[in-house]
């Protein structure tokens, strides 16, 4: 009987070795569960509120040398420059003008108290005479949270 225990050496450690890998494939799972509910609640967040923009914070940009300001003043009149004009002869009085194009843009400034639609009736007759490189124009203001922060801060 002389075959002992310790002569039959078996080689068991490969079954339960430690596996040293990263399995991913949970991880995947859950990025794309995520995945799909991002997809599915982005377009539920978006509101429609009705907003007032009397001025303006954006970053204020370069002028040209002359621009060309067609105003609407409070009364629903139209001006190019100072000079009044009617709305149909806007167009005409733009085109006679010596140094303007179609290629020059129009600073358009409306009253606060000019209604949206002869906002939009201006743009229109513009757009139909072939000026379509407009630009609104708004007071420069100063955001509330900048303004509130640095109220305080002067003594």
């Amino acid at each position: 009987m002389g075959a002992s225990i310790a002569d039959t050496d078996v080689d068991d450690d490969s079954d339960f070795a430690e596996s040293h890998e990263i399995n991913v494939t949970p991880f995947i799972d859950v990025i794309l569960v995520l995945l799909i509910i991002f997809m599915v609640a982005a377009p539920l967040s978006t509101v429609d509120l009705p907003i007032d923009l009397p001025t303006s914070t954006a970053t204020p940009q370069k002028k040209p040398d002359k621009p060309t300001y067609v105003s609407i003043k409070p009364d629903l009149s139209v001006a190019i420059g100072e000079n009044m004009v009617k709305r149909v002869d806007l167009v005409r009085s733009l085109d006679t003008m010596a140094d303007m194009s179609k290629e020059r843009y129009i600073f358009l400034r409306a009253d606060r108290a000019v209604p949206y639609g002869e906002l939009m009736d201006v743009l229109e007759i513009l757009r139909a005479g072939g000026y379509s490189k407009l630009k609104l124009v708004a007071l420069e203001g100063v955001p509330e949270a900048a303004a509130s922060q640095a109220a305080p801060a002067k003594p």
